[in-house]
């Protein structure tokens, strides 16, 4: 009889690893997975309310909100291009949902000002990347195969209305997947509360814009 168990679990084991799923996991789609923001160096955002969509159609509201990563660099052309703002930053664990199809983002780029919000499609593409970041191993990174595994999405937000998605590989690196632009606003800040009041940018960021300007079309 314990031959018998033994053989069954065996041969169990082996069905796990032929399909890609790991223990507990009857379903590719279901995360877990968490979101973040980017911003590109001194293009300062405030995230005020943000949304999304999963594979079942369900709707998730007030998914995260507040700063983006970014920071500050030396150098006139810092702010042009995304770098590799893909990594970085906290996030939000998106508790409870499966893998996205869109999500919504509203924000502030106080740099110019201008608020601005919409929906980005996320293809399938990039909820694929996720299933393996839940389910496969790095293999050029075995140390962190230890860590419990978790798919995650950045979204970078730049002046323009300019979104760039990245999810983050079974290896810790970030994959551009999708990219758009989205609408204005029409009731400005905090949805016309705030009278016409932006978050506060910070003085290295008004410094580099003066200096610099902002680098439209670099995104």
């Amino acid at each position: 009889m314990r031959a018998l168990w033994i053989l069954w679990g065996a041969s169990l084991l082996i069905g796990c690893q032929v399909s890609g799923l790991s223990w507990g996991r009857s379903d590719p789609d279901s995360g877990p997975w968490a979101i973040g923001f980017t911003q590109p160096y001194f293009m300062e955002v405030w995230v005020e309310d943000s949304a999304m969509v999963d594979v079942d159609g369900v709707l998730y509201r007030h998914i995260g909100s507040g700063g983006a990563a970014g920071g500050e660099k030396k150098g006139a052309d810092v702010a042009r291009g995304w770098g590799k703002k893909g990594g970085g930053g906290s996030e939000k664990d998106v508790k409870d949902a499966k893998l996205p199809v869109r999500i919504y983002a509203r924000w502030q780029s106080i740099v110019e000002p201008q608020t601005y919000q919409g929906w980005i499609e996320v293809p399938e593409s990039a909820r694929q990347v996720m299933r393996d970041a839940l389910t496969k191993n790095c293999p050029t990174a075995p140390e962190a195969n230890a860590l419990p595994k978790i798919a995650s999405v950045r979204l970078g937000l730049a002046p323009g209305g300019i979104v760039q998605i990245w999810v983050l590989n079974e290896c810790m690196r970030p994959v551009k997947v999708a990219n758009g632009k989205v609408d204005k606003e029409p009731l400005g800040p905090y949805l016309g509360k705030s009278g016409g009041r932006y978050y506060p940018q910070t003085d290295a960021s008004k410094q580099y814009v003066e200096k610099y300007g902002i680098p439209y079309g670099s995104w």
